[in-house]
């Protein structure tokens, strides 16, 4: 997440790290979101993004502004299927997040979209997150007022459940 209308100190990578610091794991969690990105551009960008770096573990959590578009389910697939292929060919740790896919397009595009990721997350046996925004999507106390990004409190809580996974991840 990008840390869309938060000051950096509310960002989802500031307040991982620091709790996750906080509990004694020595990690740096780097933000490469771009506000508004698909997953056409996360891939697009994913080999500069990791080549040449030490990383250890990517937390993937792409296809919301995908499915905020309406763009096919079939291209976040291949474009996430992608994604993992190549994380998975650089024995980089995958934390995959999964999306949920509003009504409005649709009870069609929505079970399309919605079976995406728990199935790419057994095919390349990654672990993960069912749905990244559990909790905080159309919560109007956890959004800004656009209803679509999280507020200071709801990313406290989506770094909440991803700190759950990562630990176990880090542990290994």
């Amino acid at each position: 997440m990008s840390g869309y209308g938060l000051d950096e100190n509310s960002h989802l990578s500031t307040v991982l790290e620091k709790s996750l610091k906080l509990k004694e794991f020595d990690v740096r969690v780097i933000n490469a979101s771009v506000s508004g990105d698909t997953t056409s551009g996360g891939l697009n960008r994913l080999n500069w993004l990791i080549e040449g770096k030490d990383i250890d573990i990517v937390v993937l959590c792409l296809g919301a502004n995908d499915m905020l578009r309406g763009i096919s389910p079939i291209l976040v697939r291949q474009n996430l299927n992608k994604i993992l292929e190549t994380l998975t060919e650089k024995k980089i740790t995958v934390l995959f997040a999964g999306m949920i896919a509003q009504e409005a397009f649709g009870q069609k595009y929505k079970k399309e979209f919605d079976k995406i990721y728990p199935e790419l997350a057994q095919k390349f046996n990654v672990s993960f997150l069912p749905f990244l925004l559990d909790g905080v999507a159309l919560n109007p106390e956890l959004n800004l007022k656009d209803g679509k990004h999280p507020n200071a409190e709801g990313i406290n809580l989506i770094s909440k459940n991803l700190e759950k996974k990562l630990i176990n991840l880090l542990r290994n």
